[in-house]
Parts: structure tokens; sequence; C-alpha cells
């Protein structure tokens, strides 16, 4: 009765992290893609581009038109933003025209030449 010690089960630990997880990882290509067009004021200059772009070809006029059938549809009151973020985003990605995607592409390939990425 006496004799028998019982030993208490061990307390479950996490193990100790390597030092190295503790370090910053690396970025991404993308991630540092992303960075050097944003340090370089290029990724701007493409938004402004692509907003030009897109009002030129009549890409927003359509989109202010599916959102208001979608609101009338629905009606007013009735409708959050969350709802037509939710209904537009994927017309809107696949009706960008194809040479607008090329036109950004090729921008962004040439910043990339010339930052030696």
């Amino acid at each position: 009765m006496f004799g028998v010690r019982r030993m208490r089960p061990s307390v479950n630990r996490p193990p100790t992290p390597d030092v190295q997880e503790n370090q910053e990882k690396e970025p991404t290509l993308q991630e540092t893609i992303n960075i050097k067009l944003i340090e370089s004021g290029e990724k701007e200059r493409l938004m402004e581009l692509l907003r030009e772009r897109l009002v030129e070809c009549g890409w927003k006029d359509e989109m202010k038109a599916i959102c208001r059938a979608f609101i009338k549809k629905k009606g007013r009151n009735n409708v959050t933003v969350d709802d037509l973020v939710h209904v537009i985003t994927p017309k809107g990605r696949a009706s960008v025209p194809d040479s607008i995607k090329a036109e950004l592409l090729q921008r962004i390939r040439k910043f990339l030449v010339s930052a030696a990425l």
C-alpha cells in the first residue's frame, strides 16, 4: 500500500521550435515581385492603365449595368455590398478583354526585365 508509488503522467508540451522557424521566412517570388512593383510605383501605374482600358472598352459600364439589374431584381433595401461583390466578381474577371490582359502582362514582363528579377 505505501510501498508502491504511482508516477503521474508527464505533461504534454509542444516541441521546442527550431531556431530557423523563428527567423523570418524568405518571401516568395510573387511577394518579391509585388514588393518591387509597389516600391517602384509601377503597380500604381499599371492599376491606372487598367482603369483607363476598362473604361475605354465599356467594361465598367457593363459591370455597373449588371449591378443595377441585380439591385432592381432584389430590391434596393435587400442588397448588401457583399452581395454585389459576390455576384459581380466572377463576371467581372471573366469579361476583362484578352487584349487588356495581354497588354498588362507585357508591361509586367518589361518591368521584370528592367528590374533584373
